[in-house]
């Protein structure tokens, strides 16, 4: 009967999760005064370097990259709680007597698994609410070297924008004004791919049915011309926004407010995939939690006195560590377009929960 349940005892669950937290925060916290402290050693000379800067900027540098450190290193402190809470468990015969009981590998597993979930729903809501916007204004203060941050003058450089087959290049867009208008214009006007005129200007602004260039001249790629055209109207269906779209990091803005980026990017031509990676891994990130307990399960079964204790500890801390490699490495191949997003962010993931599961039933199941 007690294989029908999930939770065959409510003390055992709550005795099991509460240990597996309490170690998990443990390490987390002296993770975080560590690499703290040593990040300081690095940046704190940089801070006060600056004219005018003082220790408040330090404390406030300390409160912007706090939440990076707890962001990046939550996964690793509950792997390192789930193998010690484990190991703890069989050291004491404390899984042999679960499984004297009755209890299946996976219910011993089970209150883990509960407790991992609300990690990472801890974990979604702290980078939803906290990191995104500390990876930003650290972002920010970063680019001016810790200096005092410039209000932003509305102009932009080197924005690229897709018009159909054709591909438009401004090298400044100004916004600051009542309309936008594009400084030194390219438009690559192409042919199923291939480059055949080039249409330059020094100056364009939005008009009705498109845009109007002023002092346009056209290249022709064939016959190697380039003539005079003066104030003509091109670029036909683009919109003024398609410019105005800013440099979008995927990590400093929660889920839902990139969706939207995404889409006004992708209806601007756009390559959104890289962005659409970070997108999907905004849930699996925090997710890889729930795979901790499965991947160091290796350090809960088996006989302690046999003296592999250590030896399956060391597995699992390689499991769980591989996945980290393997989820680290899914992202660059997604940056890079040779994943799709959606593999780059759930491939390792569903790849390790299988390998977990298939482990834990054929050892102990």
């Amino acid at each position: 009967m007690h294989q029908l349940h999930f939770f065959p005892s409510r003390t055992m669950a709550i005795y099991v999760g509460r240990l597996f937290l309490i170690r998990s925060f443990a390490i987390l916290f002296a993770l975080v005064l560590i690499l703290q402290t040593l990040d300081l050693l690095g940046e704190s000379g940089k801070i006060l370097a600056v004219a005018g800067n003082s220790d408040s900027d330090v404390w406030r540098y300390v409160g912007l990259r706090l939440p990076q450190i707890i962001e990046t290193f939550l996964p690793f402190s509950v792997l390192l709680g789930t193998i010690l809470t484990l190991a703890t468990l069989n050291q004491n015969s404390e899984v042999i007597a679960m499984k004297a009981a009755g209890m299946s590998a996976h219910q011993v597993l089970a209150p883990l698994f509960l407790a991992a979930f609300l990690v990472a729903a801890i974990s979604f809501v702290f980078n939803e609410r906290i990191v995104t916007r500390a990876n930003a204004a650290l972002s920010a203060w970063q680019k001016v070297q810790y200096a005092e941050i410039p209000t932003d003058n509305g102009v932009r450089s080197n924005i690229w924008v897709r018009a159909g087959d054709d591909l438009i290049y401004a090298g400044r867009v100004e916004t600051g004004g009542a309309a936008v208008r594009l400084a030194q214009v390219k438009i690559y006007e192409r042919t199923s791919g291939v480059l055949s005129s080039m249409l330059s200007a020094d100056s364009a602004r939005p008009v009705s049915g498109g845009w109007e260039l002023t002092g346009a001249k056209r290249f022709v790629r064939r016959s190697g011309t380039v003539t005079d055209l003066g104030t003509i109207v091109a670029a036909k269906g683009v919109r003024p926004d398609q410019f105005t779209l800013a440099q979008v990091d995927g990590d400093e803005l929660p889920f839902g407010q990139l969706k939207s980026a995404i889409a006004d990017l992708e209806a601007a031509g756009r390559p959104v995939d890289a962005l659409k990676g970070v997108l999907w891994h905004k849930i699996s990130g925090p997710l890889s939690a729930i795979l901790m307990p499965l991947l160091g399960a290796v350090a809960a079964f088996g006989l302690a006195r046999s003296g592999k204790l250590f030896v399956r500890a060391i597995l699992g801390m390689g499991l769980g560590f591989a996945y980290f490699v393997a989820d680290n490495f899914a992202l660059a191949m997604g940056d890079l377009g040779a994943y799709s997003p959606f593999l780059a962010a759930w491939g390792p993931f569903i790849l390790f929960a299988l390998i977990g599961e298939m482990i834990l039933i054929r050892t102990e199941e």
